[in-house]
């Protein structure tokens, strides 16, 4: 029997597709938790043995291991060190050790949850489904921190160095509490975004009315008409709007 078995669920069209490894060597626990990912639409493929997953790590990556600390070949703890040497996907360890020690090893090597067996398998998927939801926040967020020069119609946001440059190429060097708003403009274009949103800032008082005198700023500069503005839109009651379309490079 091969020690690597793949299951792909069609069950939930608009499921989330992350590709999910489980390294454990008994097969009832093995499928006892497959049945339960698949029921959430999770591409799901089986390993018996550490070498085997460590194989399959050559030509694939998968966004989530499910590590049993038991295995017939290798120590789990050995193994989850190997698979952070060679990618940083998410990893929950499933064992039937309870020992302090276990947990904190794997955890100390970069695990992202311990799971003691007999275990609830909804509330493993929910645990998966956690560590993906926050490696997921933390990549796009890593991404956007990356993400330097944003254009539209003509103009450029080099959000690292406060400088806006014209469709003709004439730089502006902007303060930072103008590149702030400008910034969170470019990043959600198309939608309303309230005053708190656009200063970072919660429960602002009514009277605060320093985020219009940074968008009366960023209108003088960029808009034809600042009193007829065509990008920044004001949304009486909600908020304001950026209309241009966004590239980032």
């Amino acid at each position: 029997m091969s020690a690597c078995f793949t299951l792909r669920s069609a069950t939930e069209p608009g499921a989330l597709r992350q590709l999910i490894y489980v390294v454990e060597d008994d097969e009832g626990v093995a499928r006892l938790v497959m049945r339960a990912l698949e029921e959430f639409g999770h591409p799901v493929a089986w390993f018996r043995d550490g070498k085997s997953v460590l194989r399959r790590l050559q030509t694939e990556r998968p966004d989530l291991c499910v590590v049993d600390l038991g295995l017939p070949d290798i120590d789990g703890i050995e193994l989850i060190r190997q698979i952070g040497a060679v990618t940083n996907c998410g990893i929950l360890i499933l064992t039937g050790r309870s020992h302090t020690i276990d947990r904190v090893m794997g955890l100390e090597l970069g695990a992202d949850d311990y799971v003691v067996k007999p275990f609830e398998p909804r509330e493993l998927v929910a645990r998966v489904r956690s560590i993906l939801r926050r490696r997921g926040a933390a990549g796009q967020a890593s991404a956007a921190s990356q993400r330097r020069y944003a254009s539209f119609i003509g103009w450029t946001l080099d959000c690292a160095a406060n400088i806006l440059r014209a469709p003709d190429g004439t730089e502006h060097v902007i303060g930072t509490a103008e590149t702030q708003v400008l910034r969170a403009f470019v990043e959600r274009p198309h939608q309303i975004l309230t005053r708190e949103q656009l200063l970072s800032q919660r429960d602002l008082s009514p009277m605060d009315r320093s985020i219009d005198v940074r968008i009366s700023r960023i209108r003088r500069k960029i808009e034809a008409d600042p009193q007829i503005p065509k990008i920044i839109k004001t949304v009486y009651g909600a908020g304001y709007m950026f209309t241009a379309t966004v590239t980032w490079s």
